[in-house]
């Protein structure tokens, strides 16, 4: 009744449709009132989900929000994917990202560099390729100025998981190091077998050094670099970076070292184990650490279909 009444008032007055569902003026429009308290009980609860999660992921897109809020009210009569983007909207819940790049590399070093081993290599499971990188992240002096501090990441190409990560005042080594020691540490406590894994980076010092690359080769794990400062020889580093900068920071203003350190530690659990990624068919790292083959992509990679095609060809000459 009322989405008859709803579509087209003079064709279907209230009257005439009480008349014939047989029921009173009053009951329908108590009906009414119920209704709209259900859709608002609904969007408050939408609202409130949305809130709690930005509260860890400020920037993080409707559709990753979507899909959490459905798995959170399974069996509770979620909204709709339209219902859930149409009060994202009514409620100005929508986030602009920004983008800014300071330069964090400095391969003038003369120290030496190795091949690009993954122009053609995509991964068929976890720890067969790591990708590596540095970010900065500003910690506000007052409202004007701000200092850089630099985030050293390392994840695992096939999964997403972040391996490794450290948080360093500085550019010096000393913090990469440390990120490759705590990716280590990790595989060690889970029993990894590392052979055969690919360790990706650009050319920097941080990564060419002698010491960052002794202990890739004390592990037996196998040192590939970029051929230029081009972003995409190293695109899911970049995007893991922008992930962090502008949707789990966004909006966020840090005031010390210490402040941005116990930040990275609450994104990185939450990216982890419980943000959806579209690469991974919107599993979480966590759960497509313990996969194997190839996972969906929610996006079309062109370089993967290159790659693919390129390789179905040698199967068929």
């Amino acid at each position: 009744m009322i989405n008859l009444h709803t579509q087209d008032k003079r064709r279907y007055p209230v009257a005439t449709l009480c008349r014939l569902f047989g029921v009173t003026k009053q009951a329908y429009f108590k009906d009414v009132e119920q209704s709209r308290l259900t859709r608002l009980s609904q969007e408050a609860f939408a609202v409130e989900f949305i809130h709690s999660v930005r509260k860890v992921d400020p920037g993080i897109g409707g559709m990753k929000l979507w899909y959490m809020y459905c798995k959170e009210f399974k069996g509770n009569a979620p909204l709709g994917r339209d219902r859930f983007e149409t009060v994202v909207d009514k409620y100005g819940l929508k986030v602009r990202l920004k983008v800014r790049k300071p330069r964090t590399t400095d391969s003038r070093h003369g120290l030496p560099l190795y091949p690009n081993l993954v122009k053609a290599f995509i991964p068929a499971g976890p720890n067969q390729l790591w990708v590596s990188d540095i970010t900065y992240i500003p910690i506000w002096i007052d409202d004007h100025d701000y200092r850089f501090c630099y985030l050293s990441l390392i994840m695992d190409a096939y999964s997403e998981e972040i391996m490794g990560y450290q948080v360093g005042a500085t550019l010096e080594a000393f913090y990469c190091i440390m990120s490759l020691r705590k990716a280590l540490k990790k595989c060690e406590e889970r029993q990894t077998d590392l052979s055969g894994l690919i360790h990706h980076s650009d050319r920097g010092l941080q990564y060419a050094g002698s010491k960052y690359v002794g202990i890739l080769k004390e592990h037996g794990i196998a040192v590939s670099m970029t051929e230029s400062g081009n972003p995409k020889e190293n695109p899911q580093a970049e995007r893991v970076n922008n992930t962090f900068k502008n949707e789990l920071f966004y909006g966020r203003r840090f005031r010390s070292l210490a402040e941005v350190r116990a930040g990275v530690d609450t994104a990185v659990e939450f990216y982890n184990r419980s943000r959806p990624h579209m690469s991974i068919d919107m599993m979480t790292p966590m759960k497509a650490s313990l996969c194997q083959g190839r996972l969906k992509k929610r996006w079309h990679s062109y370089r993967e279909s290159a790659i693919n095609k390129l390789s179905d060809m040698g199967d068929n000459p």
